[in-house]
């Protein structure tokens, strides 16, 4: 065979690999990294259904003990946690010990210790379910389903990285007040016949309480990560400037990216696709307030990306907001599991394994069928928008397989 032809043969031969690699990660399941995926997907279904009012029953250790063995430097949770619904059944009915003002931030919350010594963050109810938040995307109080919610995707997307979240009925007159501090009950008045506080935050304001109906408070709770897992903060490259007309970098320059890249813990390891993940999530509930970011302290960006702070979504099912996107579509990159998940949760899929994951709160429904249908239509615009960088770039440039599994300590 001539040069030439060879030449051809070969050009023609990747060429037909390239298009095969597109189509078994489309949703396909003849790769390697698809059939494993695809089990992951199955297995992530099978445990989305959890049970009311479940028990630990095969351990002498409380729900915390068993919740704080989960965490790891890339998971808050296993992919098999059989004992999930008995931890959310205790955080959603275990008695509280002490009530005190929240920890420094800009919104109402209140933090909790329950019973055991376990700390809890408590967000209180600001909206009905179906209000919708008008204004810039960050607009509006912190919204306490959005939290749920926000979990219950995190479990379906198969990244674990967000704390343990659910729904409670708090009754503030018998279940805060005799246990809270005298900051918290600083703040404690009546509208009416409603039990309503204020609390302590940047944004908080006597003007502006947060109520019950009567004594009794819908809300959510947020198990605290385990101490021996110290905090560090880190300022979102793709955070906003919050002024008016005042842009940061990333709004008006395309090439943003390779400068990220340039930059520890952007440069190497798997915290630029933490951050990419984060976007897709983001995009997907709605939040564009992530200006901050938390990892595990003294991690040497191995830590993964921890999803904190999902309160500021779901506000308005109208609104896609484009911009979140920015770290996909600047780097045009994204994980390949993160990619293969995406693609079967398309049709319906998200939305409904939404509802099934749900359906267990005590404050289900915890979304209405506006922010269900938003939820396929977000996704459907990640996915093209992954598409439109493979035919840019080429899938290999795009799909990167990243599966970093950091044992245990």
């Amino acid at each position: 065979m001539k040069l030439k032809q060879r030449v051809v043969v070969l050009c023609a031969v990747l060429f037909l690999l390239g298009l095969a690699k597109v189509f078994l990660l489309d949703g396909g399941e003849g790769s390697a990294a698809s059939r494993r995926d695809l089990r992951a997907f199955r297995k992530m279904e099978a445990s989305l259904a959890l049970s009311k009012g479940a028990r630990l029953t095969h351990t002498l250790q409380s729900p915390w003990e068993v919740a704080a063995q989960w965490v790891g430097p890339r998971e808050v949770y296993p992919d098999e946690t059989p004992e999930l619904a008995a931890v959310l059944n205790a955080l959603a009915t275990a008695h509280v010990e002490r009530a005190d003002v929240g920890y420094k931030g800009t919104q109402l919350k209140a933090l909790l210790v329950l019973d055991g010594g376990q700390k809890v963050v408590f967000k209180p109810k600001r909206y009905t379910r179906d209000y919708v938040v008008e204004g810039e995307p960050y607009a509006g109080y912190d919204r306490h389903n959005a939290e749920i919610a926000a979990f219950h995707l995190d479990r379906i997307l198969g990244f674990r990285r967000a704390p343990l979240v659910v729904g409670r009925f708090m009754n503030l007159r018998t279940e805060i007040k005799p246990v809270a501090t005298d900051q918290l009950l600083s703040t404690f008045l009546m509208h009416g016949n409603n039990t309503c506080f204020y609390g302590k935050c940047y944004y908080c304001r006597e003007t502006e309480p947060a109520c019950a109906e009567g004594d009794v408070m819908e809300g959510s709770v947020t198990l605290w990560l385990p101490d021996v897992w110290p905090l560090q903060k880190h300022r979102h490259p793709w955070g906003r400037t919050y002024r008016e007309g005042k842009l940061a970098r990333w709004e008006y320059d395309e090439s943003y990216c390779e400068a990220v890249k340039k930059m520890p813990p952007y440069d190497a390891g798997p915290r630029l696709l933490d951050v990419i993940d984060t976007a897709i999530f983001d995009y997907l509930i709605g939040n564009a307030d992530r200006h901050h970011y938390e990892s595990f302290q003294d991690d040497g960006g191995a830590s993964m990306l921890i999803l904190l702070d999902n309160a500021k979504s779901f506000g308005n099912p109208a609104l896609d907001e484009r911009s979140i996107l920015a770290p996909l579509y600047q780097c045009c990159m994204v994980r390949v599991s993160t990619w293969n998940r995406l693609n079967l949760l398309k049709g319906g899929v998200l939305s409904s394994a939404m509802r099934q994951a749900t359906a267990h709160d005590p404050a289900f429904p915890v979304l209405t069928e506006p922010h269900l249908t938003a939820l396929d239509r977000r996704l459907n615009g990640v996915l093209a928008t992954v598409r439109q960088c493979m035919e840019t770039q080429g899938a290999d440039n795009t799909l990167i397989e990243d599966r970093m599994n950091l044992p245990h300590p």
